[in-house]
Formats: structure tokens, C-alpha cells, sequence
């Protein structure tokens, strides 16, 4: 452990709200074969894979927050276009508070073509839209699934929305339209890992009275 003045690690990274505290990490690099990166978690993880996939997210702070959630949720990657939406940068690693560096984070050059190879491994796409009448509530998240998420104040894509197996909403009890995409992520992650768990748990007491016989 090495203590240093205040003066000094303001030099080391300046303009940063370092608190006091400066550390050297190796920065995970990102994958150059998106399309082999998903073939090895769909192949991995098959009727369990569980992945976020963000259309368009241009906040970092966003990002990160997205990130941290997904990573307690237990989602096994995230994807995100190239194009139009932040990477991840030294604010997203911040507000992740680690999750950056654990969550696989997938970018790829075409949405479109990544989300059709994912329905033709069958995975089933969840989109959230505010345009949707149909609640999140009212669907079950079985088997392989992606849960789609918009942009900051544009939603997802028209073309995003057309690959879609589902549109679901979040039900708004008030005359708020809307929740920021990073609390929006989490109501539906949340939801999803509710339903999935109860069917875990009960495929595992089935499995355990079949071995008891």
C-alpha cells in the first residue's frame, strides 16, 4: 500500500475525481469476433443464456449503471452497437463499480443481423417500447432470451422493434411517462430473473424426487 499526498495523485490523473484513491488495472480489451463470442454462449449456455441488449445508449452513466445491474441480475453479456451509443469508457467503469470488468460487453457493427442470428439459435427477443400495450407482467421469459432496451428518449429502433418476438411496457401508475433506460432495465431484468427462478427451483425439486425414487 503506498500513500501519497492529495497533490500528488491530482497530478497522476488530472481532472478526475479520484476521492482520494488511484489504482493501475489492466483494461479488458474488446472482442475483435462478436459473432464467435455468441456462438460460444448460446453453445454454453443454451436454454438458460440470458443476455441485455442495448439499442442505442449514449449516456455513460446510463451504461455503466445498465452494466452493474446486468451483472447482478446474472445476465451472461451484454451487446450493444458500434455505431451511435457509448463504449465503455472510464466514467461507465466508474459508475459499474466493476461490473465493466466481469460482464461480458459485446459491441457489434450490425444490430439487425446480430438480433436475427440470435433468433435462429432461438433465443427469444424481448423488446421494452412505451408504445406496447402489452405489460411486462403479461409474459413469461422461458428458455434462451435477450430483453431489448432503448436509446435515451428514442426507445429502441423501428427496425429493432420489427425483430422482436415481444414489445412489453412498464406500467405507469402515474402520468409519468416514462423511467430513465438504466431503472427501466432493471424493472425488466428483475422480472425476468423472477419468473426464470421459480422455474428453477421447481425443475430442481423435480430432479431431486426423481433421484429420491
Amino acid at each position: 500500500m503506498y500513500i501519497k499526498a492529495r497533490q500528488e495523485l491530482d497530478i497522476k490523473v488530472p481532472g478526475a475525481k479520484h476521492q482520494g484513491v488511484v489504482a493501475l488495472a489492466n483494461v479488458c480489451e474488446e472482442s475483435t469476433d462478436q459473432r464467435e463470442d455468441l456462438t460460444a454462449l448460446v453453445t454454453r449456455y443454451g436454454s438458460r443464456l440470458f443476455l441485455l441488449i442495448l439499442d442505442g445508449v449514449q449516456d455513460p452513466h446510463n451504461l455503466g449503471a445498465c452494466l452493474r445491474t446486468a451483472a447482478a441480475a446474472g445476465v451472461h453479456a451484454v451487446i450493444a452497437p458500434k455505431d451511435r451509443a457509448v463504449g465503455v469508457t472510464s466514467v461507465v467503469r466508474k459508475v459499474a463499480s466493476g461490473a465493466a470488468e466481469t460482464v461480458p460487453f459485446l459491441r457489434v457493427t450490425n444490430l439487425a443481423r446480430t438480433l436475427s442470428e440470435l433468433k435462429q439459435a432461438d433465443v427469444t427477443l424481448i423488446g421494452a417500447s412505451g408504445n406496447s400495450e402489452k405489460s411486462l407482467y403479461d409474459i413469461e421469459y422461458k428458455g434462451a432470451i435477450a430483453i431489448i432496451m432503448g436509446a435515451e428518449g428514442q426507445g429502441i429502433r423501428r427496425l429493432t422493434g420489427e425483430k422482436c418476438d415481444a414489445l412489453v411496457s412498464i406500467p405507469m401508475a402515474s402520468k409519468v411517462e416514462s423511467v430513465n433506460v438504466s431503472v427501466a432495465t432493471g424493472i425488466c431484468l428483475f422480472e425476468a430473473v423472477r419468473q426464470r427462478r421459480s422455474v428453477l427451483m421447481v425443475d430442481d425439486k423435480a430432479l431431486n424426487l426423481k433421484r429420491q425414487r
